[in-house]
Formats: C-alpha cells, sequence, structure tokens
C-alpha cells in the first residue's frame, strides 16, 4: 500500500535547513541577501551570455544515443531528428571508452551495452550514414580515446567530400574528471595532458569549428559531489587543461572560445540555477583575471544533462517529473544545449517511447512554459541571487584550495578530489537512511507493487556480428600499411611531437581503435590509483 502523506508535519521556520552543498536557508530573504549582477551579455555573465537569450536563439536539443551496432545507432539518430532534435550526441560501449576492440576478451559481454561499439573507421562510417554532417553539430561523449573517435568522424566526413573546416560539434576529451570521478582512463594523468593538448592544436588547425574539450563536472555530480564541488572541481580542471594549451606554445584567444563546459542538472533547483549563472560567474573572472583573455575567451558555454543518479527503479514514471524539473532548471540556468533522461534509465537503456518522452519534455518546455521569452527570469530573486553568491564564494575557496596543492593533476594524484567527493557521497547517503532526505518511491511513499514498463534488452547477437565484422576487417585491410602506421605512431609517442597526424594515417588504413590505443600504451604505460 501507498503510504499516505495526510497531516504530516511540515518543518518549521525554526529548524536547520540547508542546500545538498551545505549552504543555509532562512525562512525569508530580503533585498540584501545578495548582491546585484550586472545585465545579460554583460561581465561576469552571471546573468546570461547574451542581453537577448533565448529570443536570440533556442538551446539546442541534443538527447545523448548510442546502443548496440554502428547501424542500431544510426538508426536511433534519425529516428530522433526526424522528432525535431536538433544536434547528435553519441554514447560509446566502455570497450570503446577504454581502447580495446569488440574481440578482446576484456569486452565480454560489454560490446554495445551502454553504448554504440565502434571499433574502426568503418563502423564510423556506418554510424554517421544519412547524416548531413555539415548541418547537423554532433557531441561524442569520449574522453581516453577522444583522439581516436574526433579523427574517425573527420575522416568519415572527408570520405564523403566534407571538409573538416565545415564540421561543427564537440568532443569530450576530458581525462582529469575520469580519474577524479568517473575511472575510464588508460595512461597515466600527464601522457593524458599531451594527448589532449595535442588533439586542441591539431583542431585549431584543421576543423577549426569545433569545440576540443568539454570539462565536464556532470560525472563529478554523479559520482556523489556538492554543487559547489561540480563547479570548483570542474573550473580547476578547466584551469588545468588552459595552462597545459599555454605552456605548449597555444595563445588563450586560439582556443579558449572553443572550450565548453559539461554541467549536471540535479534535483535541488533553486541550488542548480544558481549553480549555472555561479559557474559563469567564476570562469569569466578566472579568463580575465589568471589568463589576461579577451571577453570572448570568458564566456563560459555549457551543455547540461538531467541527473541519472537521481533516477529511480521504483515508481519510474515519476522519473518525468525530476527530469521535468531538471531541465527546466538548466534552462532558467541558461544552458546552450541540454540532454534530458529517458523515465527508463535507472534500469535500462532508453527505449524508443522514453527517449521520445524526453525529448518532448524539452520541446513543451520551449514551446509553451514561456520561460525562454525573457533573459534570466530568476534574475534579482532574492534568494536565487543569495546562493549565486554562496556558491561563488565556497567555489572559489576550494578552488584556492586546489591551487595551492599544485593545481588539479597533483590534487587528482593526492586523492584530495576523490576524498572530498566519497565523503559528499556518503553524507547524502546516511541522510537518506535516516530519513533526512526524502526520495519519493524510494525510502517514503512506497508501493509494494509496481507496473512493468518495456525495457531495452541489447541483442547478445550483436556482439557476435560486431566481432565477425571485426574479423572481415582485419582480412580485407592493408595490414602491412597498417602495421607500418601503427610503428610510426608509437616512434611519435615516444617523442614530444603530436600524435594526432600518426594516428590519423593508422586510422584511415583502418588500424582499430584498439591496436591504436596499444600502441599508446606501449609507449605512454598505463595508469592504477596510487601509482604513476
Amino acid at each position: 500500500m501507498s503510504q499516505l502523506a495526510v497531516g504530516e508535519p511540515l518543518s518549521t521556520a525554526n529548524d536547520h535547513i540547508e542546500t545538498d552543498s551545505g549552504i543555509p536557508l532562512f525562512p525569508v530573504y530580503e533585498e540584501s541577501a545578495g548582491t546585484p549582477k550586472p545585465p545579460p551579455g554583460e561581465y561576469p555573465y552571471a546573468r546570461g551570455l547574451y542581453a537577448d537569450g533565448y529570443r536570440r536563439r533556442r538551446w539546442t536539443m541534443r538527447q545523448y544515443s548510442g546502443f548496440g551496432t554502428a547501424r542500431d545507432t544510426n538508426r536511433r539518430f534519425h529516428y530522433l531528428l526526424e522528432q525535431g532534435q536538433t544536434g547528435l550526441s553519441t554514447a560509446f560501449d566502455l570497450p570503446t571508452q577504454m581502447g580495446y576492440d569488440s574481440d578482446n576478451v576484456r569486452s565480454n559481454g560489454e560490446v554495445g551495452r551502454v553504448g554504440v561499439a565502434v571499433d574502426s573507421l568503418a563502423d564510423m562510417e556506418l554510424l554517421l550514414e544519412g547524416i548531413p554532417l555539415d548541418r547537423v553539430s554532433a557531441s561524442m561523449t569520449i574522453n581516453a580515446t577522444a583522439s581516436s573517435l574526433l579523427l574517425l568522424y573527420q575522416l568519415a566526413a572527408e570520405k564523403r567530400g566534407i571538409p573538416g573546416d565545415t564540421l561543427n560539434g564537440t568532443v569530450q576529451n576530458d581525462i582529469l574528471k575520469e580519474y577524479a570521478a568517473r575511472g575510464t582512463y588508460i595512461y597515466p594523468p600527464r601522457q593524458s595532458m599531451r594527448l589532449v593538448t595535442d588533439l586542441m592544436a591539431y583542431a585549431a588547425q584543421h576543423i577549426p569549428s569545433w569545440n576540443t574539450i568539454s570539462i565536464s563536472g556532470y560525472h563529478v555530480r554523479e559520482a556523489g559531489s556538492t554543487a559547489v564541488q561540480e563547479v570548483a572541481f570542474t573550473l580547476s580542471n578547466a584551469i588545468a587543461y588552459a595552462q597545459a594549451a599555454v605552456d605548449v606554445g597555444l595563445d588563450v584567444d586560439e582556443f579558449a572560445p572553443r572550450l565548453s563546459f559539461f554541467f549536471n542538472a540535479h534535483s535541488n533547483f533553486l541550488e542548480e540555477v544558481a549553480k549555472f549563472r555561479a559557474a559563469r560567474a567564476l570562469w569569466a573572472e578566472t579568463m580575465r583575471e589568471r589568463f589576461g583573455a579577451d571577453p570572448r575567451s570568458q564566456l563560459l558555454r555549457f551543455h547540461t544533462q538531467t541527473a541519472g543518479s537521481t533516477l529511480t527503479a521504483q515508481q519510474p514514471l515519476n522519473n518525468i517529473v525530476r527530469v521535468t524539473l531538471q531541465a527546466l532548471s538548466a534552462v532558467l540556468g541558461g544552458t546552450q544545449s541540454l540532454h534530458t533522461n529517458g523515465y527508463d534509465e535507472a534500469m535500462a537503456l532508453p527505449t524508443q517511447t522514453s527517449a521520445t518522452v524526453a525529448l518532448r519534455t524539452q520541446q513543451i518546455i520551449a514551446a509553451e512554459s514561456g520561460v525562454p521569452d525573457v533573459t534570466d527570469p530568476l534574475g534579482g530573486s532574492y534568494l536565487v541571487e543569495y546562493l549565486t553568491d554562496q556558491i561563488v564564494e565556497r567555489s572559489r575557496r576550494l578552488m584556492h584550495e586546489i591551487d595551492a596543492m599544485g593545481g588539479s593533476v597533483a590534487a587528482i594524484e593526492s586523492g584530495y578530489m576523490q576524498n572530498l567527493i566519497e565523503e559528499a557521497a556518503y553524507d547524502f547517503q546516511r541522510a537518506l537512511d535516516r530519513g533526512d532526505k526524502t526520495i519519493v518511491g524510494v525510502n517514503k511513499y512506497v508501493q509494494d507493487e509496481e507496473v512493468p514498463l518495456e525495457i531495452l534488452r541489447p541483442d547478445p547477437v550483436l556482439e557476435h556480428e560486431q566481432r565477425e565484422r571485426l574479423e572481415r576487417l582485419r582480412l580485407e585491410r592493408d595490414n602491412d600499411k597498417v602495421d607500418s602506421a601503427l610503428a610510426r605512431l608509437e616512434a611519435t609517442a615516444r617523442t614530444s611531437g603530436n600524435v594526432m597526424y600518426p594516428l590519423k594515417d593508422a586510422l584511415a588504413a583502418y588500424a582499430t581503435i584498439g591496436e591504436a590505443s596499444d600502441a599508446l600504451r606501449r609507449a605512454f604505460g598505463t595508469y592504477s590509483p596510487g601509482r604513476s
């Protein structure tokens, strides 16, 4: 039976209430609670990057998609574009993320399971078949093997006569957060940072409209961090990337406008709105004061995804409400693009039905709510301005602590970031266990019987088909050409040369991602926590 809420006492005004980041909340806010902010479009951009906000341009509706083989995901791409999606976002399976081919023993049971399997240029060509690459922007959530995936995308476009300077999109390429929060790293941090800057330098010359890195707070938050930690760790990582690029001779005002960010839209609605505003202001301050960057380089452009960690397997239709509120917080916070999760994603990859509902959620906010008609409609709210100031101050303080340790790489190598995230996650779980926090349908308002849902289950036959496809590729390609290109890649990796050029040659010869990653493993070594 459902637990009834009739007559439940509410918290009184004297109770101590705080946000998930520990910011105290008072019963009523006065005008003096937060400092007034300059108008949208003016430094430090807390109220938005542009004066006319979404009147100028709606956010990009970019649903994250990928499962099974390249052909399966290509069908989903076409379906979503037909339904009004305005950009592509690709999820890759774990073997692709970790630099293993589908026929590697470590890939058993994981091929096409949490994303699409891409082993070679042949798969990328199939994945993008029929997609107008010069008109649709694409995002690829890939990190340790980001260099390979970006080059495969470029090669697939070139084979269709589409030059690199017409391609538009984003590759995540944020390896630091993998060490801090997620775990899909291959090489030691400092060698991985070299791959990041090699990619940035290559793309600046050959794919100039591509966003070469999307510094991600999303996964930091999914691992259990607070909103303040999400902002501080993300911007600290961004500083590390920017400094590394400057150190190898790149001009900050050439690469900084191509930096993008990726944030989480979590459940504490007003804190999330304030978080996005605070991140914009802190990044503008950092770029101006630390790097002397021009105004265009100070703009924090970000993609948002609703929080997968808040979705519940219990009463899964409730997730539609959660996703709607989280999406609305992202829009009120001024996101440039948005992914809304499917209601079934606590259990499996989204079905076509749940993916459609998720897309329609964005479309209803855009077309029916009236929210996009005014730039920063919550600007001036006593509470929102107070929360914005608090997140700026607390995040800045944490960033200074990381700076004092030698920056993000040092903080990650020492385990500092990881420990803070673990502590925050533990505290949140303890609060749930005590009943201090409520998740509807999980620790309150529980139902004994659940409504059965259709679940997307990848066909095990797909893994066999992918391996057969890979076997045929190895028989049909010029293996002498592949071996020669891989040898050049490994040799370049042992020097200070840019690995993107020999890597492109190898992939163009239909070397696999696993083979290319193995060449870099031999040159760079691999990484385990506690060992550099």
